[in-house]
C-alpha cells in the first residue's frame, strides 16, 4: 500500500481543532491587543533579551527589545482596542468570538503561549487574567462616543 506523505498542520490551525472554545478571530484580536498595548500605549518593561527580527543588511542580527505586559494591562489595553474597533458593538462582536471575560482573554494568550505565539515571564499565572472587569460594565455601560473636531 502506498504511503501517503503526512502534512504537518500550522501550530494555530492544531490549536483551532484541539480548543473549539474560541474562533480564529480571537486569537488575532488578543494578538492585535498586545502589539496596540505595547506600540500605541507604550505599556510593559523592558526585558534583557531582545528578540530576533532577522538580520540586517551587513549580518547583523536586527531586533527590539521583548517588552513585558502584565495580564491586568493586557486586559485594559483589550477592552480600549476593543472600543476603538467596535464601539458599543464591541461587546456583541467579542462574545460572536467565544470571549465573554477577561478569563477567556487569559485562556487565548496560555493557548498562544503554549504554541510559541506568546511568551510569559516566571511571575505570570494564568489567574492574572480573571475578573479583571465586568464585561458588560466595560464594554457597554462605559463606552463614550468622543467627539472629533
Amino acid at each position: 500500500m502506498p504511503r501517503t506523505p503526512t502534512v504537518e498542520l500550522p501550530p494555530l490551525v492544531r490549536l483551532l481543532a484541539e480548543d473549539q472554545r474560541y474562533r480564529i478571530e480571537a486569537y488575532h484580536f488578543v494578538g492585535a491587543g498586545l502589539e496596540y498595548a505595547q506600540e500605541v500605549l507604550g505599556l510593559g518593561r523592558a526585558q534583557a533579551k531582545p528578540r530576533s527580527r532577522g538580520k540586517s543588511r551587513d549580518g547583523e542580527p536586527t531586533g527590539r527589545a521583548v517588552r513585558h505586559i502584565r495580564g491586568q494591562e493586557l486586559c485594559h489595553a483589550l477592552k480600549q482596542l476593543a472600543h476603538e474597533k467596535y464601539g458599543y458593538l464591541a461587546k456583541l462582536v467579542l462574545a460572536s468570538w467565544g470571549i465573554h471575560s477577561t478569563s477567556d482573554f487569559g485562556e487565548i494568550v496560555y493557548n498562544l503561549i503554549r504554541i510559541g505565539k506568546m511568551s510569559k515571564s516566571a511571575g505570570d499565572r494564568r489567574e492574572d487574567f480573571d475578573d479583571v472587569y465586568d464585561f458588560e460594565q466595560a464594554l457597554v455601560r462605559e463606552y463614550r462616543i468622543a467627539k472629533t473636531e
